[in-house]
């Protein structure tokens, strides 16, 4: 049986090509993944772990001693001078401007370079560190962004403008941290240089290297009766163990995400493999039932499919892996461009375990041999008699779909249903996203189980629009197998209907924005700082309120107090003649108009949080606050105040405004405007001039960004799936092929049997397609529902651009798909073919 076995698969290895490389994209998705998260892992763990590297103790503030500047800068000598201690540097940083080429500042995190070489916990990548005072050192992502190199002049600003020049002496790759991943650019100066631009000092962590001799325990026992109380002194080992558990298991976050993706892709080469097995032992029918002749019981002929399976699924898995390195080379890569975790400079790493090895393998085999089961059964059931006739055609017991099948599709969409339904009655939007987002996926299971039934409706749908004779026979090839197309098309649906609700949900979540910013801001400029320290001032603002044509210019201020009633108390302040106006948030009860000082318009959900209605009096840092509106819009905090109550929160006087509305005079021109307004930003480093087209834009293309991420990782399953379509195909061109010798002989030219498996190919490609949109459509309606709520309702939006292009691609896909098995079809001999059993 060995031998038969053996001959068998060499004499099927073409047929087997197609659907073993389906499975090992399947494979190389999930090995990829695996490999991907170790390497994220390794690297997560060098980076964050560099910041406690040669460490022996560190000094933090207590959790109860909040001092407002830090540790005191005295206590680093006393550690310095405490006996066992080798060296001690402080670590702090502060903000600052960093003015770029185009006189433009940007956010910059500057440091001081540690004094003790050891406790430096950045990589040098060229140059040298800075030494002197008008020397700095920046990272290698700072270089890129901001096209500075060695030997350039780097200008940063203070709080009151004033530029400090430095010579730029090295670059260096930042360790990973809280600092690091703040999305600021990062420069180092010496200590006496960072006095120069931020004279204030705000010690977070203290660190010390030990003298030899002496261990890490010991050198916290030793400072801690300096420090005294009101601090925590750890060991370097506690840091390093601290830090990883702060940041968190990026790569397990991650891989998990990922390996949801790579399910799908299984998922769909699981349909694949159990397509071609069942076109195979449909085709083999004779040939089993010569086995059972000669003696072949039904077990030997069961073991012989899953022998097969196996070893395909060896062969796949080898493959799988290799390209599941490529793929992780792949996924760091993309990871490190948008920023991901490791920096643009991280080395692709490329671990493989055992359990990656192991999990590719088990995966790849168990899924063939799995989706092989049902065909293997299948084939024991075929009878020794059956080898004295002609080769039957394949597509008995096809037309029947089960009355168990339909029962289980209905009680599997009843389960969908209620998940749906208890989905949607979630207040908040995560567990509401998670609970409705998982249902839609039963529902999905429940409409693969009544492929059957549907696809012959559609595939007639289509058929009444085709012309010609070899589109008509195409029609009639895609709908005389229900199962087999539906299974044909299953794979297809599946990534197209996953791709479709996320293309959906981003499209409603774009109109929505866009719809919120046209609302939120009916002013016809904004004026914005650049640098989060360092607000507009109000003579820049009085300034842009003289230019010509600007009727009205609103200063908008945060304020963060306390309140007793609260759990955050953050509002924002505009002018009052702004509220109402310039200034339009949705109000659900009460009125904006007229409102005073001491007056809030506040968030509803935070007045149902605490309590509070329209007409209650909510204190706010020791001052009284009227409750006049509530508001649904969630992005003014706290709610809305006068700019007169916001700046009487804050316990100093405001050096600034976060941004300025501008609203221009009735009939002026717009771009002569803009003239205006840039002239008098140019010069202001930190002022930038933005319009609710470009706020839109930049929301746009960050959904597009998130989008073509997803797109990238389901465009991997709708591979597959065409796989799936150009190996059904093939295998039935090989099935059909008297059929095919029959027509030809009939009159059908080779031309015409090549348009023929086309149309049968796009025919198929469509009905996934379609299907998988308005699937995919009706889930995001669904998603689109659970995540809104009263305070934020999103706008059912269908994108029908990208949506046509996904069609116009799954066609063109398509007759691709059947190049080859039309090709195949066209050369075959037609008196070759008449003569086939």
């Amino acid at each position: 049986m060995l031998k038969t076995i053996l001959a068998g698969l060499r004499a099927r290895t073409a047929r087997l090509v197609l659907s073993s490389i389906a499975i090992a994209l399947g494979v190389a998705f999930v090995t990829g993944t695996l490999v991907l998260g170790d390497a994220v892992g390794e690297q997560t763990r060098d980076n964050f772990a560099r910041s406690a590297r040669n460490v022996d103790a560190a000094v933090h503030l207590d959790e109860n001693n909040r001092q407002e500047n830090g540790i005191p800068a005295d206590l680093l000598q006393k550690i310095r001078s405490t006996q066992g201690v080798a060296g001690a540097d402080s670590r702090e940083f502060g903000s600052a401007a960093l003015l770029g080429g185009d006189g433009k500042a940007r956010n910059a995190l500057v440091q001081p370079l540690p004094t003790t070489e050891k406790l430096r916990d950045f990589n040098l990548k060229d140059g040298k560190f800075p030494a002197k005072a008008d020397e700095a050192a920046i990272d290698v992502k700072t270089a890129q962004v901001a096209k500075l190199k060695v030997g350039d002049k780097l200008k940063l600003l203070d709080r009151d403008n004033a530029e400090h020049s430095f010579t730029i002496v090295g670059t260096y790759q930042q360790g990973a941290s809280s600092i690091s991943m703040s999305g600021s650019d990062h420069v180092i100066v010496s200590p006496e240089g960072l006095r120069t631009v931020i004279p204030d000092q705000r010690i977070y962590e203290i660190v010390a290297v030990a003298a030899p001799g002496v261990s890490q325990q010991q050198l916290v026992d030793k400072i801690k009766t300096v420090v005294g109380s009101g601090y925590q002194v750890q060991t370097g080992e506690q840091l390093t163990q601290e830090t990883l558990a702060q940041v968190g298991d990026a790569a397990s976050e991650i891989k998990t995400f990922l390996l949801a993706f790579a399910a799908i892709s299984l998922i769909v080469a699981g349909m694949v493999i159990y397509n071609t097995f069942t076109i195979l032992v449909a085709q083999r029918t004779k040939e089993l039932a010569l086995l059972r002749c000669v003696g072949a019981d039904r077990s030997q002929v069961f073991r012989s499919v899953l022998a097969e399976a196996l070893f395909m699924g060896l062969a796949a898995s080898v493959l799988g892996i290799l390209g599941g390195l490529g793929v992780s080379a792949g996924l760091q890569a993309f990871i490190s461009t948008v920023g991901g975790p490791g920096g643009e400079d991280s080395p692709i790493r490329l671990p493989i375990s055992w359990v990656t090895i192991a999990a590719g393998f088990g995966v790849g085999v168990v899924v063939t041999v799995l989706s092989a089961v049902l065909p293997a059964r299948r084939a024991t059931k075929v009878a020794p008699v059956a080898a004295l006739r002609s080769q039957p055609d394949s597509h008995d017991d096809v037309a029947r779909t089960g009355k168990v099948r339909i029962i289980v599709a209905t009680l599997i969409a009843l389960i969908g249903g209620a998940g749906v339904y208890f989905g949607l009655q979630q207040e908040k939007e995560e567990p509401a996203l998670f609970i409705t987002g998982g249902a839609t996926m039963v529902l999905l299971l429940a409409v693969l189980l009544v492929g059957p039934l549907y696809v012959p409706l559609v595939n007639r749908l289509f058929g009444t629009a085709l012309r010609g004779v070899p589109a008509k026979l195409a029609s009639a090839n895609a709908g005389r197998n229900p199962k087999r197309t539906a299974a044909t098309t299953a794979a297809l649906m599946i990534g197209v209907t996953i791709v479709a609700m996320v293309t959906v949900v981003a499209g409603s979540g774009r109109e929505t924005m866009n719809q919120q910013v046209d609302k939120r801001f009916p002013a016809d400029y904004e004026v914005s700082s650049n640098v989060y320290s360092q607000p507009l001032t109000a003579k820049f603002a009085d300034e842009i309120a003289k230019v010509r044509n600007v009727a009205k210019v609103a200063p908008e201020l945060r304020s963060y107090g306390e309140s007793p009633k609260l759990q955050y108390a953050a509002v924002v302040g505009y002018p009052a003649d702004a509220i109402g106006s310039l200034v339009r948030p949705e109000v659900a009860s009460g009125t904006l108009t007229g409102l005073k000082d001491n007056e809030l318009a506040m968030r509803e959900k935070d007045a149902k949080e605490a309590g509070v209605a329209v007409g209650s009096v909510v204190p706010i840092s020791g001052k009284d606050f009227k409750v006049v509106a509530l508001i649904k819009d969630n992005s003014y905090g706290t709610g809305i105040v006068t700019l007169k109550s916001a700046e009487s929160i804050l316990k100093e006087a405001p050096k600034g405004y976060e941004k300025l509305l501008v609203k221009l005079a009735p009939g002026t021109d717009i771009a002569v405007a803009r003239a205006d307004l840039e002239r008098v930003v140019a010069t202001s480093p930190v002022a930038v001039l933005n319009t609710a087209a470009e706020t839109k834009a930049e929301l746009n293309g960050q959904i597009d960004q998130v989008l073509l991420f997803i797109w990238a990782l389901v465009g991997l399953a709708l591979i597959i799936a065409l796989f799936g379509i150009a190996n059904t195909l093939t295998l039935s061109v090989l099935e059909r092929t008297r059929e095919s010798a029959l027509l030809r002989a009939l009159g059908l030219t080779r031309g015409q049997l090549r348009q023929m498996l086309v149309v049968e190919s796009i025919l198929m490609a469509l009905i996934g397609a379609v299907v998988g949109v308005v699937l995919g459509a009706g889930f995001g309606w669904l998603l689109v529902e659970a995540i809104s709520n009263s305070e934020f309702q999103i706008s059912f939006s269908i994108p029908f651009g990208q949506i046509g292009i996904m069609l116009g691609l799954a066609v063109i896909a398509a007759v691709i798909a059947a190049a080859l098995p039309a090709r195949r079809a066209a050369r075959n001999s037609v008196v070759a073919g008449m003569a086939e059993a």
